[in-house]
């Protein structure tokens, strides 16, 4: 009924208020016409560390351990919690989210007991294949840890070839030579924080040899370039008379195999193992070479079956995306759409109300509908229409704004984008003096660990105390409409712990706050901004001066940027040891790792020598990047080209020029496009916006039909079923509203799909960007 009622809606459509939104008229990409600008890719990764249960403990009588995670791309530690002590059920509850910069296979947390003397024990970890990512979207889910092997522990791939050749030897006889051509090696791990010192063993395996040869060691790189050759005797004809070690038959080639296994170079400790690979000489059976990078695989032992069940379990929300950012013109008409919305009648028939209604359960919806509609001042009087809308529905007023409404996650989304500067600028210090403090507030009995009481507890997490601090704020806040009796509270511990805070001077100076940031009048400027602090943290720089023995050295410094200047101290709240101001910035760009054989380099470019950084992971090179560049977007001297390896010893490594004053010899990275404001980027907030429409497709083919029967009962279903969570105040708009956007979301397919048989077809397997061994 439903389906042969939406005809009745789309023929009433066109008689619709004139408010309602139309689909732009954006020019778009001619058919057919073939659009050479690259497509970015952008991946990223929210989620929240919430806690683990039931780990292991200690033999001994202090069975209570010290316990932190971490997140790691294949092998590269990218985060890291607090740790949490005493407990084999520690409760983490850390929220992330940050760019993903590289390709990546797994994504794993590691449960690690924090020693002070010696290494910590990582007790159990969670990997995730990134093609099994969109499983666990969105849900909290407990995951078994497993065990943690060394055998297992591989990341990075290996440029290979072989030849078949054959040979005629002294006296007429003939052999067959096998040829092994080991290239290169990309994206070895860090050994302890540092570029490894890589080299390969390689082996010609069988049912009666196991020939084995070895490359020298590379110094201190993740992609090494060996570029050595071996040869490998395979078969010998019958009247070969001379005695051997391997008698090995022609019949015995499809046997064989070319091991290669990659290794760490300890010097005076165990080499670690980096990982291997296996290839059949089979492979040569249709062709006398064959030519392919391969992904490094763990040993056969690696995944050997253990007893998992003991080991306990971590609690994870994960959320990956990966968007692919087409170019700005294809995103006009969905754009046109979502900025029309504040202005349609009524506001539950706007598409970016109904791009909230369906996509109601995901938490990611609601941020980059109010990133857009914020960069284009539209977002106030759409969260007014909505904010209406909401207390038209009310009906207690002790819970307006209560609920998870789109009006209360546009509110929530935006103050924590528009505010905080504030917050930091406020709040900042004080929040840092209770995370370096170890004094807990913990006041609620059934939290309380063993042995810990009210008046002495100094064991409880920081994150507990931030929370009773809140809860103490709000309740001053809303004070004179409490009546002061236990029953007022949620939690009944409260109502004790808040005698203390009972004094009048507490209670009028929160008011008084809370009406001076609710008041609508405008406060007159002191004169003075206050610079924006955008990001800090520890890395290592080069030394801008040489040391006694003539060689620049790097040194651990803590950098501040705000918007304007980039400073270093030797620690955090010491005096700036060199201040660059962002005015003078005339280019930011990674480093090439050959430069000084260190990865996650980076180099900011001004008016004096360039600064060489280090940082501590991918994520961390790709943050600063990234906020330097957008700071120092609008220098009016920003270079066009710059040099992407070091200046040493007399000469650009990248080109040989030798005047340090040389103009670049590659052109300096875009960015984001030109018109993008420093901190949002429509293209990709809209981008995310078709993506989590064309997930829920479905609802919005339910709203449609919702809107049909409506159209032909004329009123509201009586009884309940899938419609009655939708809020549909006018049908046939609510209608033309849906039809738009399914047809934009159609047209916005065709490039995308276009995009992915392209990206599929252009990379060959056995290439680099398609290695062979990685699961599709």
């Amino acid at each position: 009924m439903a389906a042969a009622a939406a005809p009745a809606a789309a023929a009433a459509a066109p008689a619709a208020s004139s408010e309602a939104p139309a689909a732009t008229a954006t020019a778009e990409p001619e058919a057919g016409h073939e659009d050479h600008r690259e497509v970015r890719v952008l991946q990223s990764l929210r989620g929240k560390i919430c806690e683990a249960k039931n780990l292991l403990p200690y033999l001994g009588p202090n069975k209570m351990r010290d316990c932190f995670c971490t997140i790691n791309l294949d092998q590269e530690e990218v985060y890291r919690t607090q740790v949490v002590e005493k407990s084999l059920s520690p409760f983490f509850s850390e929220e992330f989210y940050f760019e993903i910069p590289r390709a990546f296979q797994y994504l794993s947390f590691y449960v690690y007991d924090k020693n002070v003397l010696q290494r910590d024990l990582r007790i159990g970890k969670v990997a995730i294949k990134k093609e099994d990512l969109c499983n666990h979207s969105g849900k909290e889910t407990w995951f078994s840890l497993q065990p943690v092997d060394s055998n297992s522990e591989v990341q990075g791939k290996v440029h290979l070839e072989l030849k078949l050749n054959e040979l005629i030897t002294e006296n007429g006889t003939v052999c067959q030579q096998l040829v092994v051509h080991i290239k290169a090696c990309h994206g070895l791990p860090l050994i302890n924080g540092q570029s490894c010192d890589p080299y390969a063993t390689v082996s010609l395996v069988g049912p009666s040899r196991n020939d084995q040869k070895k490359t020298k060691v590379k110094k201190k790189t993740s992609n090494p370039q060996f570029n050595e050759i071996f040869y490998f005797e395979v078969t010998r004809s019958s009247s070969y008379t001379r005695k051997s070690q391997f008698q090995v038959e022609e019949e015995d080639i499809e046997k064989l195999e070319i091991r290669i296994d990659l290794w760490n170079n300890g010097n005076l400790v165990q080499d670690i193992f980096l990982g291997e690979l296996k290839v059949p000489v089979n492979v040569l059976r249709s062709d006398s070479s064959h030519q392919a990078w391969y992904l490094l695989q763990p040993r056969d032992n690696g995944n050997k079956s253990s007893k998992t069940d003991d080991l306990g379990s971590l609690r994870l929300n994960i959320c990956y995306t990966e968007d692919y950012v087409l170019p700005s013109e294809y995103y006009g008409p969905l754009k046109t759409l979502l900025l029309k919305s504040p202005d349609v009648q009524p506001i539950s028939a706007s598409a970016a109300y109904i791009f909230g209604e369906i996509c109601r359960d995901k938490n990611d919806a609601v941020l980059p509908l109010v990133r857009l509609l914020l960069h284009h001042d539209k977002l106030v009087p759409f969260a007014t229409a909505v904010a209406e809308l909401d207390l038209k529905d009310t009906q207690d007023a002790n819970t307006i704004f209560r609920g998870n409404s789109l009006a209360t996650r546009c509110l929530d989304e935006m103050m924590k984008i528009v505010g905080g500067h504030y917050l930091k600028v406020t709040l900042k210090p004080i929040i840092d003096e209770i995370c370096e403090s170890s004094k807990s507030c913990e006041i609620d009995p059934i939290k309380l660990k063993e042995g810990d009481n009210v008046e002495n507890n100094k064991d409880a997490p920081t994150i507990r105390t931030l929370t009773l601090i809140s809860k103490t704020i709000q309740t001053l806040g809303s004070w004179g409409s409490l009546s002061k009796s236990k029953s007022s509270f949620k939690e009944t511990f409260m109502c004790e712990f808040f005698k203390m805070f009972q004094e009048e001077g507490y209670i009028i100076a929160v008011k008084k706050f809370l009406d001076e940031i609710s008041s609508t009048e405008t406060k007159e400027s002191s004169g003075t901004s206050e610079p924006v602090h955008l990001k800090e943290g520890e890395m290592h720089k080069r030394a801008q001066g040489r040391t006694r023995i003539g060689k620049k050295n790097f040194k651990k410094r803590w950098f501040c940027l705000t918007s304007r200047e980039l400073t270093y101290h030797k620690q955090p709240g010491k005096d700036a040891i060199y201040t660059i101001p962002v005015k003078n910035i005339l280019a930011v760009e990674k480093l090439e790792e050959s430069s000084f054989n260190k990865k996650n380099m980076f180099q900011v470019i001004h008016t004096e020598k360039p600064l060489y950084v280090q940082a501590n992971n991918c994520v961390e090179a790709n943050e600063w990047i990234d906020v330097l560049c957008r700071v120092s977007r609008c220098n009016q001297n920003r270079l066009s080209s710059y040099h992407p390896s070091a200046y040493i010893n007399g000469s650009w490594l990248c080109c040989q020029e030798t005047s340090e004053n040389a103009v670049g010899c590659k052109p300096c990275t875009a960015g984001v496009p030109a018109d993008i404001q420093i901190d949002i980027d429509e293209d990709r907030e809209t981008e995310r916006i078709y993506s989590l429409f064309t997930l829920s497709l479905l609802k919005l083919q339910k709203m449609e039909e919702a809107c049909g029967t409506i159209a032909v009962y004329q009123g509201p279903q009586k009884e309940p079923d899938d419609y009655s969570n939708f809020v549909i105040e006018d049908s046939v708009t609510t209608f033309k509203t849906i039809q738009q956007i399914k047809s934009i979301i159609e047209k916005l397919d065709e490039p995308h799909e276009k995009y992915r048989k392209k990206r599929s077809s252009s990379a060959k397997y056995g290439s680099k960007e398609n290695p062979i061994g990685k699961t599709s």
